[in-house]
């Protein structure tokens, strides 16, 4: 498969030129060799067995002698060839020296933190723009500096939406057949739950109880439920306890399948009262889609035509679109340097699906509706946030299945998540 552009390619390019190492980091199958392959002088690929042997036997004289940058594939095989190349690094901190891939952070295993010799950069399945699917009209790089200029027209309706939820941002899976996805995102869940999870040293007692939290864990995503009530969706005979959840919730972060946003902390003494738990998302919401068996025809009546496609499972899809919109808008804010979290007032009267803020507050602010057209009702909580924040609100933005980008006359830009992007 011809190699596709990621968002994160010029960052990594630009870390490579400038610190000694790199550490890419994200869910197995996302395309991080892929990406860092791009870079390297030596590939050391530590899943493969035999590899992994030659290099053990002697890891730093193996580093030593590798022409740079030495791409350390799935580093997490052997954990102390991190401590090796600390040291290779401490010797010579040179520059591009190294590039570490890894889709599972060891359980109980010590690593010494890399501080001032190694950057993390975290890699995401694949956003609307990665995948070719539009051609994006609206840059957030523009509107954080402050640019007003909305438009463009997008060829993607509430249909096209659909199948890039169930399409998976998942590059071997989004380019696979449309027969073969539903098996292949089935797989890719039970290799992580049979495979994965008992190699980072966590044998759950029992491997079902396991598979019912992931699925009640998908069924409250873009929401803030409690745990409480996670877990009380699963049948009683296979209920975990909160010290098991607490296992479940560690393992699958670990393995970066669990992508929460995290409660927007940064009020300045301007915003009271506001929640503190996070909004729940697993890395594709192609994954969610999976554990929940959604198909198409489970969130669309079509029988009138795709053009006329009208919602069978509105509430579902909602939240299934908005776990798409977030994973466009992280992969659009990491090469800004800026964080993504989200706004709910402890009683859960006031709520912004993002924000996505910088260390000294500013703020731009979304909201994610399934209508192609946002109404008055759509845009309060945008209004309410601005009236607080003032001028550290750079912009207001409704994302939308619509068809064209505008500025409403209250200043509330509406953009198609298809038109939006780095």
């Amino acid at each position: 498969m011809k190699y596709r552009a990621r968002v994160i390619d010029e960052e990594l390019a630009e870390l490579v030129a400038d610190v000694p190492a790199v550490s890419v980091v994200g869910p197995k199958a996302i395309g991080k060799t892929e990406s860092a392959k791009r870079h390297a002088g030596t590939i050391l690929d530590l899943a493969d067995v035999d590899q992994r042997i030659v290099v053990q036997s002697a890891r730093r004289e193996a580093l030593a002698a590798a022409q740079p940058p030495v791409l350390i594939d799935e580093w997490q095989y052997d954990p102390d060839i991190w401590e090796a190349m600390r040291r290779e690094v401490d010797a010579d901190p040179s520059p591009g020296r190294f590039i570490l891939t890894g889709s599972a952070n060891p359980r109980d295993v010590r690593v010494h933190s890399g501080a001032g010799r190694l950057v993390r950069l975290r890699m995401r399945p694949m956003s609307l723009v990665e995948r070719g699917s539009a051609l994006p009209s609206v840059s957030l790089a523009a509107l954080w500096r402050g640019e007003q200029q909305v438009a463009g027209t997008s060829d993607l309706g509430l249909g096209d939406y659909v199948d890039e939820i169930l399409g998976s941002g998942f590059p071997g899976i989004r380019f696979a057949s449309e027969r073969s996805r539903p098996r292949l995102l089935a797989g890719y869940v039970e290799s992580a739950l049979e495979q994965d999870v008992p190699e980072l040293g966590f044998v759950p007692k029992r491997p079902a109880s396991l598979a019912h939290w992931v699925r009640a864990y998908a069924a409250a995503s873009s929401t803030t439920a409690t745990y409480e009530s996670i877990a009380a969706a699963i049948p009683d005979d296979q209920r975990p306890t909160r010290a098991t959840v607490n296992d479940y919730r560690d393992v699958l972060s670990h393995l970066w399948l669990l992508d929460q946003v995290p409660a927007f902390t940064l009020s300045r003494n301007r915003l009271a009262g506001l929640g503190r738990t996070p909004k729940h998302q697993l890395a594709d919401p192609a994954l969610a889609a999976s554990l929940l068996r959604v198909t198409a025809d489970t969130l669309l009546d079509t029988s009138a035509g795709r053009e006329f496609a009208s919602l069978r499972d509105g509430p579902l899809l909602g939240t299934l679109f908005e776990s798409l919109a977030t994973l466009c808008v992280r992969v659009y804010a990491q090469p800004l340097e800026l964080d993504v979290a989200h706004i709910r007032t402890a009683r859960g009267e006031r709520e912004v699906d993002l924000v996505v803020h910088a260390p000294d507050g500013r703020t731009i602010a979304f909201e994610v509706k399934l209508a192609a057209t946002p109404d008055d009702r759509d845009v309060r909580h945008l209004h309410w946030l601005g009236d607080r924040l003032g001028d550290d609100l750079v912009d207001k933005i409704v994302l939308t299945t619509g068809r064209s980008a505008y500025r409403r006359a209250d200043g509330v830009a509406v953009i198609p998540l298809a038109l939006l992007g780095p």
